[in-house]
């Protein structure tokens, strides 16, 4: 996605955050992790989050588990270029639920709020941090929104 994002030239103007890769090494004007986080790009962006001083963070399209208990994919990228297809199956979550975990974990003083639909999918792991919690999109748009 960074070779994507630079044929724009969007990092010249915006910030981009990325782990090393050689792949990158004639792109400029991107900001790279020292030491490479090496983890997927929705924990990594979480970790992130933590590194600016903020004492919540609102997690929103997490949903670890794609639909139907996995058996599809679901993405709003679905279907265009370095995404899967919709017609096939959930990338299995493990690695991105672990890295979430570690990041609730080695920062407990910052407290993670999970935005989800009602009968989403909620890693019990999850559940043992106190720093952690849950709450539907609807109270969000409720206490957030402002249009």
């Amino acid at each position: 996605m960074v070779l994507e994002i630079a044929k724009t030239g969007y990092q010249n103007s915006n910030k981009v955050f990325t782990n090393p890769n050689r792949a990158f090494n004639k792109i400029l004007n991107l900001n790279l992790f020292q030491p490479s986080k090496g983890w997927s790009s929705g924990p990594t962006a979480l970790w992130l989050a933590t590194q600016h001083g903020y004492k919540q963070i609102y997690i929103l399209g997490f949903d670890f588990k794609g639909l139907e208990g996995g058996k599809k994919f679901n993405n709003i990228y679905a279907n265009t270029i370095n995404y899967k297809k919709t017609t096939d199956t959930a990338t299995f979550f493990g690695n991105w639920l672990r890295q979430t975990c570690t990041v609730c974990k080695e920062n407990p003083n910052i407290q993670f709020t999970r935005v989800i639909q009602p009968n989403d999918f909620c890693p019990a792991e999850l559940n043992d941090f106190t720093n952690f919690n849950t709450i539907h999109l609807k109270y969000f748009f409720d206490h957030f929104y402002f249009a």
